[in-house]
């Protein structure tokens, strides 16, 4: 048997077979040679393919090998042809691209004073100068060993950390405390006495990850402002069919008319910076129904809330023809909620060990614990806490492990500046280490040692813009490299935003902290019917069907300030012609996942699950990290009959049996 047949074996028979089919194993070794790649890499798409196609529906046979082979081979066609646009791109634009004069200004001076967030350019006489210094080679930090050094824990600073003054993880006060719980009358998890022989949790992506995988900052105007125009037109097709409306009730809010209108559009401000207010507030429409114009709204008559690129439809009257006064504000329709169909729910609860005369069994609940970054505190890079949160992983055999970034954040000073030792590690040269060894060394190994305690857990890895090792600049995010930062086979990397299925368990994830910002830019009008801020910011994000429906993002001087020598945060870089990435498609989801620096919490908002674990550690202190059980969905018999005669789905009701509970690290 040929060393390549071995590791082919090793890597793709599934326990208790040994060897794969012949058939099978030809067209994997096919693949090797069309594509020149070795096995492990081969393994690494085939995970990618699996997470894509749905676990249940991609067992390695024939017909899935080839299937696999295609989707291969039509990838590669699509990269080729991409990369081939780009370099005809590329060598018209050497002699089409008009140059600076020198002056400072734009190509055309069009931009001065118009977009937003542009500085105004500083004059110099001296072009020469001025191009010189803007072609420097910016200079590099190096890294070291650090002496005596052997293990990531003792990966401690000797640079500038006076400013940051944090407690010591090990002296930190209450640790395992449980801060607050959502149903509390349910039961905890059930730790087994040895972990499961096979994995209890089916994932399945239902954002097609390859989309994710565009060229940042390559944003054309032109394609900007029709994502944001189709977003407003299609809004208005499912406000008429909610509303049940004629097309003759929609108009343009810019027009003055005696008669009273609907008007679908975006809220603006009618200023480049401040705060949105209520007499600012503006109506900005699409192209196909009102020219793009915008309009100023008279708000003094409704009560509600409101925030930049919110999609309203509101119905009024422009009877002077400079303002437009609204005196209703219309419901905006939600997605369905997430459904399947009995008999698939009966598989997924014998997949836990459910039997029908004992369905309350503690151990049979779904053990999900919830993270997001930072992972350590400013004055270290020991990441303390991630080992800690792979220690309770591993005591209570979790079923799945979700990590939101940033792991390595751009933001911690240590990294900003580049002066920290890197623990004895024979595989990288001091003078060669990249941030992929960072991390693969300092949080790839609690990671990996988790996977060898656990080996049927699923870890799920989402990026944030202020990771350091993922090249994606802008939201939506591109998944981590897998096989550069060396994580286990146990670890799926997915994109920022993405939505996942856990078994029937619809997730939605994004990394991107979309509840400060609304914080910060939301303008209540009125008497509002909601007072609970926790619960008020969460359903603008289920009625507007999106992961961050804020457009512009906020300024990045009204985030939380940071520890490196700026201070200022990264903020969301955005690339507006990529935002459909972030919306929902189909239903709403079961669970919704989004990290802030606000107050740590679980809510139920519209029938969804809403999470914030809060960070898992903060700038001087341990965090906090969300533990759910998730309980079993009981079928009944009349829903099985009801599936035989009419094919009738049921509703998943998470947030009737999932206990959640935000825990101090």
């Amino acid at each position: 048997m040929s060393t390549t047949t071995a590791e082919l074996n090793e890597l793709f028979a599934i326990p208790p077979v040994t060897e794969l089919p012949p058939d099978v194993l030809g067209e994997l070794q096919s693949i090797l040679r069309l594509h020149s790649i070795p096995p492990q890499e081969l393994s690494y798409k085939w995970e990618s393919y699996s997470m894509k196609m749905g676990s249940e529906q991609t067992k390695l046979d024939l017909p899935t090998a080839r299937a696999f082979k295609k989707d291969l081979q039509e990838m590669l066609e699509r990269e080729s042809r991409g990369k081939a646009h780009v370099r005809s791109v590329d060598k018209r634009g050497a002699y089409a691209t008009p140059r600076n004069t020198g002056k400072g200004d734009d190509v055309f001076g069009m931009l001065d004073g118009i977009v937003p967030n542009t500085p105004v350019p500083q004059r110099s006489t001296n072009g020469a100068m001025k191009r010189k210094a803007t072609f420097d080679t910016p200079a590099v930090p190096k890294f070291s060993k650090a002496d005596g050094m052997s293990s990531p824990s003792d990966a401690r600073t000797n640079g500038n950390t006076k400013s940051v003054q944090s407690i010591p993880f090990s002296e930190r006060q209450n640790a395992g405390q449980i801060v607050e719980t959502l149903n509390p009358h349910l039961n905890t998890c059930e730790a087994p006495i040895a972990p499961p022989a096979e994995s209890r949790v089916r994932l399945t992506a239902n954002t097609d990850l390859k989309k994710f995988s565009y060229k940042p900052m390559a944003m054309h105007l032109s394609e900007a402002s029709e994502v944001l125009d189709d977003r407003i037109d299609e809004f208005q097709s499912l406000i008429q069919v909610h509303h049940n409306l004629e097309d003759s009730a929609f108009g343009n809010a810019a027009n003055r008319a005696t008669s009273e209108i609907i008007a679908v559009g975006r809220i603006a401000s009618d200023a480049l910076e401040g705060k949105l207010n209520a007499s600012s507030l503006m109506l900005e429409t699409s192209r196909r129904t009102g020219a793009g114009l915008r309009v100023p709204l008279k708000v003094e008559s409704v009560s509600h809330e409101f925030f930049p690129g919110q999609i309203v439809a509101v119905r009024g009257i422009n009877a002077s023809g400079d303002y437009f006064s609204v005196n209703q504000v219309l419901e905006m329709p939600l997605l369905p909620p997430a459904a399947s169909l009995p008999s698939t729910m009966d598989a997924l609860n014998e997949r836990l060990g459910v039997e029908e005369a004992n369905s309350e069994n503690p151990a049979h609940a779904l053990n999900v614990l919830v993270s997001s970054g930072p992972y350590t505190a400013d004055d270290n890079l020991a990441f303390e806490p991630l080992q800690a949160l792979c220690e309770k992983a591993a005591e209570s055999y979790a079923d799945v492990l979700v990590m939101v970034g940033p792991i390595l954040d751009l933001e911690h000073p240590l990294l900003a500046s580049g002066d920290f030792d890197l623990p004895d590690d024979s595989s990288i040269e001091p003078d060669k280490a990249t941030l992929n060894d960072v991390f693969r060394i300092l949080a790839g190994t609690p990671i990996r040692h988790l996977a060898l305690q656990v080996p049927n857990i699923t870890i799920v890895l989402v990026p944030s813009v202020r990771d350091a090792v993922n090249k994606h600049v802008s939201w939506p995010q591109e998944p981590f490299d897998k096989k550069v930062l060396g994580l286990p086979k146990q670890a799926k990397v997915v994109t920022n935003p993405v939505t996942i299925s856990l078994n029937e368990i619809v997730v939605g994830i994004s990394a991107q902290d979309v509840l400060w910002d609304l914080r910060c830019e939301e303008v209540k009008v009125g008497r509002t019917k909601e007072s609970d801020l926790m619960a008020r910011l969460p359903r603008h994000l289920i009625q507007q069907r999106h992961f961050f429906p804020l457009f512009p993002p906020a300024d990045r001087k009204s985030l939380p300030k940071t520890g490196t020598e700026e201070g200022v945060a990264t903020g969301t870089p955005m690339d507006v012609s990529y935002m459909k990435l972030g919306e929902w498609l189909n239903v709403r989801p079961d669970m919704l996942i989004t990290p802030s620096a606000l107050s740590p919490f679980a809510k139920v908002v519209e029938s969804v699950l809403v999470v914030n674990p809060g960070p898992l550690s903060k700038r001087k202190a341990a965090g906090t990290y969300a533990q759910l059980a998730i309980h079993p969905r009981k079928v009944t018999d009349e829903e099985r009959e009801r599936e035989q005669a009419e094919g009738t789905m049921i509703g998943h009701h998470l947030f009737d049996r999932a206990r959640a509970d935000i825990v101090r690290i």
